[in-house]
């Protein structure tokens, strides 16, 4: 990686899971950084320590707001996009503030960067946006979009905008489809799949999983922030209104797979039961040889290695109030602080 060359970067979103660690590494790698978050899963406890690094700026805002992006954006030289209500439970719980900030708040944040000297937009969408394949042939950039959900939804109609308005702008954008993510964070979440399922078996509790044969592809979110800056660092020619996926064609397991991995890690030690009829029908396989053959990004994680760390980390006691903080380890709930936020079906203003 480079040494930042100046480089002052915006992370819209980096608070949360994946934010923590591409901030750090930002960091470390001598870039500025400066975080717009909104705090919404009240989870600023993961930036403690962070304030202190050289180079780090924060401003507490919304990116509904053009009085917020504004201040954000002062001095900015380029923009990674992460912010959101990520997943489909949080966007079905919460759907209009989900099509205020998924939908024309990200379109906004890109519409607010014309003219401003920005370099790179980096926009993190998702390999969700492939959604139900009929196919085993695992999905490339050119596939068909088969969104079945909101949040997949949404990342799609962003996309399209960036693309559509490519022709006018003066900066160069990106769009990273990205895989599931894994692996440990400041902000950990406990409600994706591979820390859903090693958390529950390594804590003893009994695993039900519906739909063990459905395929996702996966990505350590250490890899997910070296993706992102292997795509600030390229060449502005080989990035240009480019849509990468971003993984590990051998990081495509079924559940019933990641099942396998953990109780392999576990020594067989867990009570797993198998079920159909989930709410999530999501079925696809991608693969990843775009960004491996254009930009030279390897992944350097594993789920198996990842799976072990974990299950020592749960042993050790370093997740004991998971129980206690739901709101801070998944994207469940929504703080009651953030004004004017209600879940479908209630009432109130």
């Amino acid at each position: 990686m480079s040494e930042g060359n100046g480089r002052h970067v915006l992370v819209v979103g980096g608070a949360g899971y994946v934010g923590n660690v591409l901030t750090r590494r930002l960091l470390g790698a001598g870039y500025r950084v400066r975080v717009l978050d909104r705090l919404i899963f009240d989870h600023g406890t993961a930036l403690a320590g962070i304030f202190e690094l050289e180079g780090f700026s924060y401003v507490s805002g919304d990116i509904r707001s053009a009085e917020h992006l504004d201040r954000s954006l002062d001095g900015i030289t380029d923009v990674v996009l992460l912010a959101g209500l990520v997943g489909d439970p949080i966007c079905r719980k919460y759907t209009p503030l989900a099509n205020e900030v998924n939908d024309a708040g990200c379109r906004g944040v890109f519409d607010a960067l014309e003219g401003r000297g920005i370099d790179r937009f980096v926009f993190t969408s998702t390999c969700s946006n492939y959604g139900l394949r009929d196919s085993d042939e695992p999905a490339t950039e050119e596939s068909d979009l088969a969104p079945v959900s909101l949040y997949a939804e949404h990342k799609v109609k962003v996309e399209r905008h960036v693309l559509e308005r490519l022709p006018e702008i003066d900066f160069t954008p990106a769009l990273l489809r990205i895989a599931t993510a894994y692996g440990q964070s400041q902000r950990m979440r406990f409600d994706l799949t591979i820390s859903e399922f090693t958390f529950t078996l390594a804590s003893g509790r009994e695993l039900i999983v519906y739909d063990a044969d459905t395929w996702r592809p996966y990505c350590h979110v250490a890899d997910i922030s070296k993706a992102i800056m292997t795509v600030l660092d390229a060449p502005a020619d080989k990035v240009r209104g480019e849509v990468f996926n971003v993984g590990h064609s051998d990081e495509n397991y079924t559940k019933r797979m990641v099942v396998d991995a953990v109780l392999e890690a576990l020594d067989g030690d867990g009570t797993v039961r198998y079920d159909e009829g989930g709410s999530d029908p999501r079925n696809y396989r991608v693969s990843f040889e775009k960004i491996k053959t254009a930009l030279g990004f390897e992944p350097d994680h594993r789920v198996p290695e990842s799976v072990a760390s974990l299950i020592g980390a749960v042993r050790a006691g370093v997740y004991a109030d998971v129980d206690a903080r739901p709101g801070f380890y998944t994207n469940h709930t929504i703080s009651p602080d953030v004004v004017g936020v209600h879940a479908a079906g209630e009432g109130g203003d």
